[in-house]
């Protein structure tokens, strides 16, 4: 059994693990205020639609999102009727790249 890190991007042996994982947590972050900005939603509607307290919304729009997970962002950005996809192809380049595109 292999012991996990708790980033997937480090357990896959990914040069950069944490800074990949924050450029990710981040550009869905963007995307959360961006959606909360667009619906007209307070923080603490966005908090009830998104399933999250009102303080991690806050967190969140002061740039701390440490305590909610890529996966969470997901869903947060899922409540607020976002879709998401996750495309994997063969790389030109012997070693590929993460690219985090944005509608």
């Amino acid at each position: 059994m292999q012991r996990s890190y708790g980033n997937v991007f480090a357990d896959s042996g990914l040069p950069d693990a944490d800074k990949l994982k924050i450029k990710i947590k981040s550009g869905l972050v963007i995307e959360i205020r961006k959606a909360m900005r667009r619906l007209g939603l307070t923080q603490q509607e966005a908090a009830k639609r998104m399933g999250i307290t009102q303080p991690k919304v806050s967190d969140m729009m002061r740039g701390d999102f440490s305590n909610l997970s890529e996966r969470k962002l997901m869903d947060c950005l899922n409540r607020l009727g976002y879709d998401i996809e996750i495309k994997v192809k063969p790389a030109a380049d012997p070693v590929g790249h993460l690219m985090l595109d944005i509608a």
